[in-house]
Protein backbone atom coordinates (compact mmCIF):
# COMPACT_ATOMS: atom_id res chain seq x y z
CA UNK A 1 0.00 0.00 0.00
CA UNK A 2 1.16 3.53 -0.57
CA UNK A 3 2.36 5.62 1.90
CA UNK A 4 0.51 9.45 2.36
CA UNK A 5 2.88 11.97 3.44
CA UNK A 6 0.99 14.70 3.29
CA UNK A 7 0.51 14.44 7.29
CA UNK A 8 4.36 15.36 7.63
CA UNK A 9 4.90 19.12 8.79
CA UNK A 10 8.81 18.29 10.02
CA UNK A 11 11.40 16.62 8.34
CA UNK A 12 14.44 15.05 10.07
CA UNK A 13 17.59 14.39 8.34
CA UNK A 14 20.25 11.92 9.17
CA UNK A 15 24.22 13.70 8.50
CA UNK A 16 26.26 11.17 8.21
CA UNK A 17 26.40 8.88 4.87
CA UNK A 18 22.56 10.79 4.29
CA UNK A 19 24.10 14.06 3.62
CA UNK A 20 27.95 13.84 3.37
CA UNK A 21 30.35 11.12 3.23
CA UNK A 22 31.77 9.47 6.78
CA UNK A 23 31.62 5.75 6.38
CA UNK A 24 34.19 5.46 3.20
CA UNK A 25 36.51 7.10 5.65
CA UNK A 26 36.40 4.95 8.14
CA UNK A 27 36.66 1.78 6.28
CA UNK A 28 40.53 3.27 4.53
CA UNK A 29 41.51 3.93 7.81
CA UNK A 30 40.44 0.12 8.83
CA UNK A 31 42.73 -0.60 5.97
CA UNK A 32 45.45 1.11 6.46
CA UNK A 33 45.51 -0.36 10.30
CA UNK A 34 45.60 -3.67 9.48
CA UNK A 35 48.42 -2.44 7.28
CA UNK A 36 50.07 -0.72 10.32
CA UNK A 37 49.65 -4.44 12.33
CA UNK A 38 49.92 -6.79 9.52
CA UNK A 39 53.25 -8.98 11.52
CA UNK A 40 51.19 -9.56 14.10
CA UNK A 41 47.70 -11.13 12.69
CA UNK A 42 45.45 -11.53 9.28
CA UNK A 43 43.68 -8.29 8.34
CA UNK A 44 41.12 -10.48 8.69
CA UNK A 45 41.53 -10.88 12.36
CA UNK A 46 42.39 -7.50 12.84
CA UNK A 47 39.15 -6.17 11.59
CA UNK A 48 37.35 -8.58 14.03
CA UNK A 49 39.06 -7.55 16.70
CA UNK A 50 38.71 -4.02 16.16
CA UNK A 51 34.89 -4.25 15.76
CA UNK A 52 35.05 -6.56 18.86
CA UNK A 53 36.52 -3.63 20.48
CA UNK A 54 34.79 -1.21 19.23
CA UNK A 55 31.20 -2.65 20.66
CA UNK A 56 32.83 -3.31 24.05
CA UNK A 57 33.28 0.33 24.05
CA UNK A 58 30.54 1.97 23.08
CA UNK A 59 28.67 2.62 25.97
CA UNK A 60 32.27 4.50 27.29
CA UNK A 61 33.42 6.35 24.19
CA UNK A 62 30.29 6.44 22.26
CA UNK A 63 30.20 6.50 18.40
CA UNK A 64 32.44 8.98 16.73
CA UNK A 65 36.01 9.39 15.59
CA UNK A 66 37.29 9.77 18.88
CA UNK A 67 36.19 6.29 20.40
CA UNK A 68 37.14 4.38 16.98
CA UNK A 69 40.96 5.94 17.45
CA UNK A 70 41.09 4.66 21.43
CA UNK A 71 39.34 1.70 20.20
CA UNK A 72 42.78 1.25 17.17
CA UNK A 73 45.10 1.39 20.23
CA UNK A 74 43.41 -1.06 22.88
CA UNK A 75 43.01 -3.28 19.43
CA UNK A 76 46.41 -2.80 18.55
CA UNK A 77 48.34 -3.48 22.40
CA UNK A 78 46.19 -6.53 22.23
CA UNK A 79 46.55 -8.07 18.98
CA UNK A 80 50.41 -7.38 19.75
CA UNK A 81 50.14 -8.87 23.40
CA UNK A 82 51.48 -5.75 24.40
CA UNK A 83 54.42 -5.43 22.38
CA UNK A 84 53.04 -1.78 20.21
CA UNK A 85 55.64 0.39 19.53
CA UNK A 86 55.32 4.00 20.45
CA UNK A 87 55.76 4.72 17.56
CA UNK A 88 52.75 2.74 15.45
CA UNK A 89 50.80 4.06 18.56
CA UNK A 90 51.81 7.89 17.43
CA UNK A 91 50.69 6.52 13.99
CA UNK A 92 47.42 4.99 14.63
CA UNK A 93 46.59 8.48 16.43
CA UNK A 94 47.71 10.38 13.04
CA UNK A 95 44.88 8.50 11.47
CA UNK A 96 42.15 9.88 13.83
CA UNK A 97 43.38 13.06 12.61
CA UNK A 98 43.58 12.41 9.75
CA UNK A 99 39.75 11.67 9.56
CA UNK A 100 39.08 14.63 11.33
CA UNK A 101 41.07 16.62 8.63
CA UNK A 102 38.54 15.57 6.08
CA UNK A 103 36.63 17.90 3.87
CA UNK A 104 33.22 17.34 3.93
CA UNK A 105 31.75 16.00 0.83
CA UNK A 106 28.48 16.13 0.13
CA UNK A 107 26.85 13.54 -1.59
CA UNK A 108 24.92 14.19 -5.12
CA UNK A 109 21.71 16.59 -4.59
CA UNK A 110 21.73 17.09 -1.00
CA UNK A 111 21.60 20.54 -1.33
CA UNK A 112 19.08 20.78 -4.10
CA UNK A 113 17.03 19.06 -1.56
CA UNK A 114 17.32 20.77 1.30
CA UNK A 115 16.81 24.04 -0.47
CA UNK A 116 13.28 22.55 -2.06
CA UNK A 117 11.69 20.89 1.18
CA UNK A 118 12.93 24.14 3.78
CA UNK A 119 10.40 26.41 1.33
CA UNK A 120 7.20 24.37 2.67
CA UNK A 121 8.67 22.14 6.16
CA UNK A 122 10.39 22.53 9.44
CA UNK A 123 13.78 20.84 8.85
CA UNK A 124 15.74 19.26 11.47
CA UNK A 125 19.22 17.43 11.71
CA UNK A 126 19.56 14.24 14.04
CA UNK A 127 22.83 13.01 14.03
CA UNK A 128 25.02 11.14 16.55
CA UNK A 129 28.76 11.03 17.31
CA UNK A 130 31.27 13.39 18.93
CA UNK A 131 29.77 16.39 19.53
CA UNK A 132 32.83 18.66 18.44
CA UNK A 133 33.08 16.94 14.96
CA UNK A 134 29.82 16.99 14.17
CA UNK A 135 29.70 20.32 14.71
CA UNK A 136 32.49 21.10 13.16
CA UNK A 137 31.11 19.23 9.62
CA UNK A 138 28.23 20.94 9.88
CA UNK A 139 29.83 24.72 9.86
CA UNK A 140 32.10 22.97 6.91
CA UNK A 141 29.21 21.58 4.86
CA UNK A 142 27.65 25.22 4.40
CA UNK A 143 23.88 23.57 5.29
CA UNK A 144 23.38 24.86 8.53
CA UNK A 145 21.09 28.03 7.30
CA UNK A 146 18.20 25.04 5.90
CA UNK A 147 17.98 23.56 9.65
CA UNK A 148 15.11 25.06 12.50
CA UNK A 149 17.17 22.67 14.47
CA UNK A 150 20.43 20.20 14.83
CA UNK A 151 20.64 17.48 17.69
CA UNK A 152 23.85 15.63 18.16
CA UNK A 153 22.37 12.31 19.86
CA UNK A 154 24.78 9.70 22.22
CA UNK A 155 22.18 7.13 20.55
CA UNK A 156 18.98 6.99 17.75
CA UNK A 157 16.89 4.23 19.70
CA UNK A 158 13.00 5.00 20.22
CA UNK A 159 13.94 6.32 23.48
CA UNK A 160 16.15 9.23 22.12
CA UNK A 161 13.61 10.37 19.59
CA UNK A 162 10.86 10.06 21.52
CA UNK A 163 12.42 13.08 24.36
CA UNK A 164 13.51 15.02 21.62
CA UNK A 165 10.37 14.88 19.65
CA UNK A 166 8.40 15.52 23.08
CA UNK A 167 11.50 18.70 23.50
CA UNK A 168 10.47 19.98 20.41
CA UNK A 169 6.73 19.55 20.57
CA UNK A 170 6.82 17.14 17.24
CA UNK A 171 4.05 14.98 17.16
CA UNK A 172 5.29 11.77 15.45
CA UNK A 173 2.03 11.79 13.28
CA UNK A 174 3.86 14.78 11.34
CA UNK A 175 6.94 13.90 11.74
CA UNK A 176 9.36 12.36 9.10
CA UNK A 177 13.05 10.97 8.90
CA UNK A 178 15.78 10.38 6.42
CA UNK A 179 18.58 8.39 6.55
CA UNK A 180 20.75 6.00 5.58
CA UNK A 181 20.26 3.74 8.17
CA UNK A 182 17.73 0.81 8.97
CA UNK A 183 18.60 0.46 12.67
CA UNK A 184 19.50 4.32 13.65
CA UNK A 185 17.06 5.86 11.51
CA UNK A 186 14.25 4.22 10.30
CA UNK A 187 12.44 1.49 12.01
CA UNK A 188 13.22 3.79 15.35
CA UNK A 189 11.05 6.23 13.93
CA UNK A 190 8.47 3.96 12.29
CA UNK A 191 7.95 2.06 15.51
CA UNK A 192 7.16 5.58 17.17
CA UNK A 193 4.21 6.41 14.19
CA UNK A 194 6.31 8.51 12.34
CA UNK A 195 7.92 8.17 8.67
CA UNK A 196 10.53 7.48 7.58
CA UNK A 197 12.37 7.07 4.04
CA UNK A 198 15.36 5.47 3.46
CA UNK A 199 18.53 6.15 1.60
CA UNK A 200 21.00 3.61 1.44
CA UNK A 201 24.64 4.08 1.09
CA UNK A 202 26.77 1.76 -0.24
CA UNK A 203 29.14 0.46 2.95
CA UNK A 204 27.69 0.47 5.65
CA UNK A 205 29.25 -0.28 9.76
CA UNK A 206 28.15 -3.60 10.52
CA UNK A 207 26.76 -2.79 13.84
CA UNK A 208 24.11 -0.75 11.95
CA UNK A 209 23.07 -3.98 9.91
CA UNK A 210 19.10 -5.55 10.85
CA UNK A 211 18.50 -8.97 10.26
CA UNK A 212 15.69 -9.22 7.73
CA UNK A 213 13.27 -10.43 10.89
CA UNK A 214 13.69 -6.61 11.70
CA UNK A 215 12.89 -4.49 8.74
CA UNK A 216 8.94 -5.01 8.99
CA UNK A 217 7.60 -1.42 8.97
CA UNK A 218 6.33 1.29 7.05
CA UNK A 219 8.62 2.93 4.76
CA UNK A 220 10.02 3.83 1.51
CA UNK A 221 13.78 3.36 -0.10
CA UNK A 222 14.86 5.23 -2.54
CA UNK A 223 18.07 5.17 -4.88
CA UNK A 224 19.03 8.29 -3.96
CA UNK A 225 17.99 11.17 -1.55
CA UNK A 226 16.98 13.29 -4.97
CA UNK A 227 14.28 10.57 -4.98
CA UNK A 228 12.54 11.69 -2.19
CA UNK A 229 11.17 14.99 -3.98
CA UNK A 230 8.70 12.51 -5.75
CA UNK A 231 6.85 11.80 -1.55
CA UNK A 232 7.47 14.99 -0.80
CA UNK A 233 6.12 18.74 -2.22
Amino acid sequence: MEINYSAVKVVGFDADDTLWVNETYFRETEQKFARLLSRYETENKIDQELFKVEIQNLELYGYGIKGFVLSMIESAIDLSNGQISTATISEILHLGKEMISKPVELLDGVKEVLEQLSNTYRLILLTKGDLLDQERKMERSGLSEYFHHVEVLSDKKEENYRKLLDHLEISPSEFLMVGNSLKSDILPVVNLGGYAIHVPFHTTWLHETVSENEMGGRYDTVRNIKEILRYLQ
